[in-house]
């Protein structure tokens, strides 16, 4: 798990609380929420929650100090983005009852290399980067290691139920669905090419070409003997 995550925010009001004016001082506009806390409008340093949301994610848990308050514990719950410039408009935070569990996504980490990859020239084909679990707070982890080392043949394939969970941690979907497996790569026919047909009559033209040569040359010889003669 995660440890030390500390975040800083700032009470908004309807007096310092525009987003747009908010944006503008290089804040971000975001929401305090959760079952034990009434509804927060807050502001926080753009630059500050960048770095944070890089190294948490959405499953870490991260301390608040909101004004020099007691620190709460947090998820970052939802991050929206311009839809052109790409940058954090707005924030959600959760506030957490570490004595109840939550329903999160944690991020799948690939690791390992794969033999059926690199012996047998397999493709690898990963369905899911993340999976729903359910645990209490301080059963959370940043992220869940798969070892493709354990791909060995054609067709070999990890499933849901092959993830190795952490201890309090238990999947929500319980379908056992594929997470990665190998296949055979596909072979390339390659067509034969397309064979040349003749247009109709070049054969015949051809053909009445040389055997006028060939005239030419056999009665030649007939020509001279009659002077001859």
């Amino acid at each position: 798990m995660t440890k030390g995550i500390k975040l800083e925010a700032i009470s908004r009001t309807k007096e310092n609380g525009k987003p747009n004016k908010i944006r503008s001082q290089n804040f971000i506009p975001a929401v305090l929420y959760g079952p034990s806390t009434e509804s927060r409008n807050l502001k926080i340093k753009k630059i500050d929650f960048e770095k944070i949301f890089a190294q948490a994610g959405e499953s870490s848990l991260i301390d608040l100090t909101i004004s020099g308050e007691a620190p709460a514990k947090v998820l970052i719950k939802e991050v929206q983005k311009d839809p052109i410039k790409d940058a954090i408009i707005h924030v959600d935070l959760y506030q957490v009852d570490m004595n109840k569990e939550i329903t999160t996504e944690i991020p799948l980490h690939f690791i390992g290399e794969s033999e059926a990859v690199k012996e047998l020239g397999a493709v690898l084909v990963k369905n899911i980067d993340s999976v729903e679990v359910e645990c209490l707070p301080g059963d959370l982890v940043n992220h869940i290691d798969v070892d493709l080392s354990v791909l060995k043949n054609f067709h070999d394939a990890i499933k849901t139920n092959d993830l190795n969970l952490p201890a309090g941690m238990k999947l929500v979907n319980e379908t056992n669905d594929i997470v990665v497996n190998v296949i055979e790569p596909k072979v390339e026919v390659e067509e034969a090419p397309a064979e040349e047909v003749p247009v109709e009559g070049e054969e015949g033209q051809a053909g009445g070409k040389e055997g006028e040569g060939e005239k030419e040359e056999t009665e030649a010889p007939e020509k001279e003997n009659k002077k001859k003669e």
